[in-house]
């Protein structure tokens, strides 16, 4: 029997406050997730475009971000239904490598794992913010949802 591949991409700047909570969420996974070799985790914070191709052989991704100017309070969980995540994957020819979104990241990975792409298989979390100041730390609400969010994935896993 074939091990099902779990790659976790967490996205934002680590120096932009809660616009890391993507990153924050995958550093947290990764120490609790030590012994797992069935789950791989990456911190796409400003390396994004490289780790892409680190997906091939991946049988599902699951994606976190922050999202701003969302309307909602900081701190709400959305996760994303799989027909809106397949709405989000197009083509952006304006990519900045650096600045990569989660949906910008999709496009791409669909481009470079073609028929391995796992279309079925991918889970997006996008936690609200409205902090993305010079600072190097998570407001308490954003990291109180990051660390349920963390506990959420752990139970999926």
């Amino acid at each position: 029997m074939n091990t099902i591949k779990t790659a976790i991409l967490g996205f934002g700047n680590p120096v932009r406050s809660d616009d890391a909570i993507g990153v924050y969420v995958a550093n947290e996974l990764q120490q609790k997730l030590t012994d797992r070799e069935d789950v791989c985790i990456f911190d796409m914070g400003t390396s994004a475009f490289e780790v892409l191709f680190k997906l091939k052989g991946h049988h599902r991704i699951i994606l976190v971000d922050g999202v701003i100017n969302s309307g909602e309070p900081d701190g709400t969980l959305f996760r994303l239904p799989a027909d809106e995540i397949q709405a989000q994957i197009q083509h952006d020819p304006l990519l900045f490598l650096h600045g990569m979104k989660w949906d910008q990241a999709l496009s791409y990975a669909k481009k470079m794992m073609g028929d391995e792409f796992p279309a079925g298989h991918i889970q997006v979390y996008l936690i609200a913010i409205s902090e993305i100041k010079i600072d190097m730390n998570l407001g308490n609400i954003v990291k109180s949802a990051g660390d349920k969010l963390v506990a959420t994935i752990l139970q999926d896993l």
